[in-house]
């Protein structure tokens, strides 16, 4: 039965199996990241406070310097997703090949620059003079696997492509148990203390990205696609990057300011929010999942010149994004009296957090919007519309935020907000999605 052909109803069912096939294991995927940090700081808080500290510093800087670069993954899917679409596998794994040797070279570049600058960057951070050597030593050590790192982000996106969820999955969960008993080998077994958390997260990394090439090469053997660097490729695979770089830098922006402006209302406030946030970014996985089956699946439509079966995919994912953003928005509510506790026993933090939660429970059916708008935007490779779009939404978002203090209201003006940005970001990707613009077929965009 054709796309054509076929019922709604069982287009509909067909849409369902597949971004449940691709989301779900997306989603432990994208669990099994934080838990690394999780990890290292259960072991490296029994050395003592001057050490965890210095590892709270310095795993920061590591998951922003990461989590800039998270374009190598988004634009990888979207390129390699046209190309299985297309029926061409042989340049769908060299189109991927091109984004894991730009991961090699951004992660060269990072550890030329972090290793020699790793003290003033950890005092520009404001660590206390007892945290600082303990988070030079660790941002030093970890900084040698940031090439690891983003060849697993890279890969990633090229496993994603082909429409496999369920390696990813594999790699990080045998890469977090690898990370925890290497952890406490090395800070206990070895005595290297924080140091040997570092080394433990690197040679976790190393084996993921290790993992993944074995799978990569083989595809490309299968295929006869050619391993060697291809200066024009990794070119493009740059170029393709950039819109998203900017279009991340914007969102970073945006949490810097939401965190410097709870930072203003006082210290019950700020310790609300970052509670908020972690909550919030636990949220984003999930609806996130959503969004990377999106990026998936919509590359491989348009890749096949199929705009309808795009659009309709577009049409599911975003009625399921609504779903899972009430279904997230009623458990919020109903989970806030044994959620707060578990952070903070100060009944002042959770009088500032109560009403602001409530905001984020009702802001959630928006976020699904937005995140399966993003994937969808990804996959079909609008990477400048995105960037153009969140920079507006900075420019909306700041000004809003930056008068809080003045006009008052606390961290519950400030979740409004943020909830603001949500819509504005709401808003220009379905205008986006309903233009049809979107819809560039072919190979290649």
């Amino acid at each position: 039965m054709t796309q054509a052909s076929a019922t709604p109803k069982a287009t509909r069912r067909q849409h369902d199996r597949e971004i449940v096939a691709l989301a779900v294991p997306a989603f432990g995927a994208l669990v099994a990241e934080p838990l690394f940090v999780m990890a290292d700081s259960a072991i490296v808080g029994h050395l003592g406070t001057a050490q965890l500290a210095g590892l709270g510093i310095a795993s920061a800087l590591l998951t922003t310097a990461v989590s800039v670069f998270v374009f190598l993954a988004y634009a990888t899917t979207a390129a390699v997703a046209r190309r299985v679409g297309a029926g061409d596998l042989q340049a769908a794994i060299r189109q991927g090949m091109d984004g894991i040797w730009l991961a090699l070279l951004l992660g060269a570049a990072v550890i030329t620059v972090v290793l020699p600058t790793a003290p003033p960057i950890v005092e520009l951070f404001g660590a206390s003079d007892t945290a600082a050597p303990y988070a030079t030593t660790y941002l030093r050590i970890s900084t040698l696997g940031i090439p690891a790192m983003l060849v697993v982000l890279a890969s990633t996106g090229v496993l994603r492509g082909l429409q496999d969820t369920k390696t990813p999955l594999y790699v990080a969960i045998a890469g977090f148990v690898a990370n925890a008993v290497l952890n406490v080998g090395l800070v206990y077994g070895a005595d290297l203390g924080i140091a040997g958390s570092a080394w433990g997260t690197v040679i976790a990394q190393c084996g993921m990205a290790a993992a993944y090439l074995v799978v990569v090469v083989r595809g490309a053997r299968r295929h006869g696609a050619s391993l060697r660097p291809d200066a024009l490729g990794i070119r493009a695979s740059a170029q393709a990057g950039v819109p998203l770089l900017v279009r991340t830098l914007s969102l970073r922006a945006i949490l810097m300011i939401a965190t410097a402006v709870a930072a203003r209302l006082g210290d019950a406030d700020i310790a609300a929010h970052q509670i908020i946030l972690s909550l919030w970014s636990l949220l984003a996985f999930a609806l996130d999942a959503i969004a990377i089956a999106g990026q998936a699946i919509i590359g491989r439509y348009l890749g096949a010149d199929d705009t309808d079966g795009a659009r309709q995919a577009c049409r599911r994912m975003v009625e399921w994004g609504i779903a899972v953003g009430v279904a997230l928005g009623v458990l919020v509510i109903l989970s806030r009296p044994l959620f707060l506790p578990l952070f903070t026993g100060d009944s002042t933090v959770k009088d500032a957090a109560l009403p602001a939660l409530v905001i984020v429970a009702l802001s959630q059916p928006i976020c699904g919007v937005v995140f399966v708008l993003d994937g969808v935007l990804m996959g079909a490779g609008d990477g400048p519309y995105l960037a153009k779009a969140m920079i507006l939404t900075l420019v909306v978002f700041a000004p809003v935020a930056l008068l809080v203090p003045t006009l008052g209201g606390g961290l519950t003006a400030l979740w409004a907000a943020m909830t603001l940005m949500m819509t504005v970001r709401m808003l220009t990707l379905w205008l986006r999605s309903r233009s049809g613009r979107w819809l560039v077929t072919g190979a290649t965009r």
